[in-house]
């Protein structure tokens, strides 16, 4: 009885070894694509030439902006997860602005690339501040509970999600009437305003195939990149 106890105890302990093993693992390989997203996201940003745009990449730096999550719960609730949502946005926005151009048969790009890179990558800076790592108990499938870390909602500046970007962004560089139309309102029908009653996304949208465009990337970034069930 007492032997098989201690093979239990023995077994027991090398499966929690695998374990801490196999979490360190997932720690290093979500760490190697976190600066791999990063580097990404650098790349893209030089398309971005204005002035102000190095001050405002050392304030993103400074504020942890590559390593906040761009969710709590849903897309991107992991260190890392804004910079590589932003990176998605970005490619998508550039794929549809260059097919809306097809259609249109335009030999001059509508919007330029420093105007694309802009609002793609900086259209949720609103969240740079907006999560916070907290402890707690979660129940585990064999029915005991074990400290996990995860993400909480807080808000030092609540004005709103959209405008809270286009402030941040102009405290460094200036926007163009339709950059600001797009970062204000890529949040589409979701926007609290609209929810309250607001036609002015539907004038924005009217206005600007770029904000139009910059609402369809993010929700094909967050419903088609960035889904669990990748490739179904």
């Amino acid at each position: 009885m007492d032997q098989k106890k201690t093979e239990k105890t023995a077994e027991q302990l090398a499966a929690e070894q695998a374990e801490r093993e196999a979490e360190e693992k997932r720690k290093q390989e979500a760490e190697t694509k976190r600066l791999e997203e990063v580097q990404k996201f650098k790349n893209y940003y030089s398309y971005i030439k204005r002035a102000g745009a190095d001050k405002l990449l050392e304030w993103l730096e400074e504020k942890g902006f590559f390593n906040a999550p761009a969710s709590t719960k849903y897309h991107g609730n992991y260190a890392g997860g804004l910079v590589e949502h932003s990176n998605h946005v970005f490619k998508r926005l550039l794929h549809l602005a260059e097919d809306e151009d097809r259609r249109q048969n335009k030999t001059t790009p509508e919007y330029t690339l420093d105007s694309i890179a802009l609002v793609a990558l900086l259209h949720d800076v609103c969240k740079i501040d907006a999560y916070k790592i907290e402890t707690k108990n979660q129940k585990q499938k064999d029915g005991s509970w074990k400290q996990v870390e995860s993400y909480t909602y807080t808000n030092a500046f609540p004005v709103g999600h959209g405008e809270k970007s286009v402030f941040q962004i102009m405290r460094f560089m200036q926007l163009s009437d339709e950059e600001l139309m797009a970062i204000r309102w890529h949040m589409g029908p979701f926007d609290s305003a609209v929810k309250g009653g607001s036609y002015d996304m539907n004038n924005a949208f009217s206005e600007s195939r770029l904000a139009a465009m910059l609402h369809l990337a993010d929700m094909m970034a967050t419903h088609l990149d960035e889904r669990e069930d990748k490739g179904k």
